[in-house]
């Protein structure tokens, strides 16, 4: 059921992988589907570059494809709308022109009325090329548009990091974090999510861990407010104030 006034609100998921939009911000994107706000996620890359399961699902001239697919499963089990899928090649995203990839950015801002973008920090989470060259442009595309709100990308804070003794991923001070949402009404669509995505199973080890270890990683989400621009709305601390830490 929509929130009164929440019709209206519409939130942009600037992402560089399938995927992207379901292992970090899924949860929370998908309580904010609940309330009624429009929520896109935009694709920059068919995935070609990763992988095809262990063992293969499919080949590797037909992983594009089926990742495609996989998007388009993730993003109905969260209750998103269907994604708006780029095709910038995988793995060279940092090499694309900076204004074809920021003026599709600003086409769809435009085509979905978005007061609020969703993407990578500087340090991409992982340090993933693509991921940080996602973020730039996505953080490039904000600083255009007066209409903008606020920028926020998702982020790991030091303390879950040392917790899990998650070495790979590129954490931020506590302190920085804006949000952090409790997504445990939103877990079984996380998890459906999660399972669309059925290439990329194996390339999360947390996916085999035990289920309080999961829980700790995906059943919280947190995010940095990165950018806003004075006087406008940010209405996701009031979206998901029912679900905030």
């Amino acid at each position: 059921m929509k929130r009164a006034g929440m019709a209206e609100r519409s939130l942009l998921a600037v992402f560089a992988h399938p995927d992207d939009e379901t292992f970090r911000p899924g949860g929370t994107l998908a309580l904010l589907a609940r309330q009624g706000v429009r929520v896109q996620a935009l694709t920059a890359t068919r995935g070609e570059a990763g992988s095809c399961g262990d063992p293969p699902l499919c080949t590797a001239e037909e992983l594009p494809a089926r990742r495609e697919r996989e998007l388009y499963c993730a993003c109905a089990a969260l209750g998103l709308e269907p994604p708006h899928l780029l095709d910038f090649r995988d793995g060279h995203l940092a090499e694309a022109e900076t204004e074809e990839v920021v003026s599709q950015v600003l086409a769809a801002i435009r085509e979905t009325g978005a007061q609020v973008l969703l993407s990578f920090g500087p340090d991409g989470l992982s340090g993933h090329a693509d991921h940080v060259a996602i973020g730039r442009y996505a953080a490039e595309a904000f600083r255009r548009v007066d209409s903008l709100a606020a920028l926020y990308t998702v982020a790991v804070p030091a303390s879950v990091a040392e917790a899990l003794g998650m070495r790979q991923v590129r954490a931020v001070p506590d302190a920085d974090i804006a949000l952090a949402v409790d997504v445990s009404a939103a877990w079984e669509a996380k998890l459906a999510a999660i399972r669309c995505h059925a290439t990329q199973l194996s390339t999360s080890p947390l996916l085999q861990a035990p289920v309080e270890r999961q829980r700790r990683f995906f059943g919280t989400e947190h995010f940095v407010r990165a950018a806003a621009h004075v006087g406008r709305d940010d209405f996701l601390p009031d979206a998901l104030k029912g679900y905030l830490l």
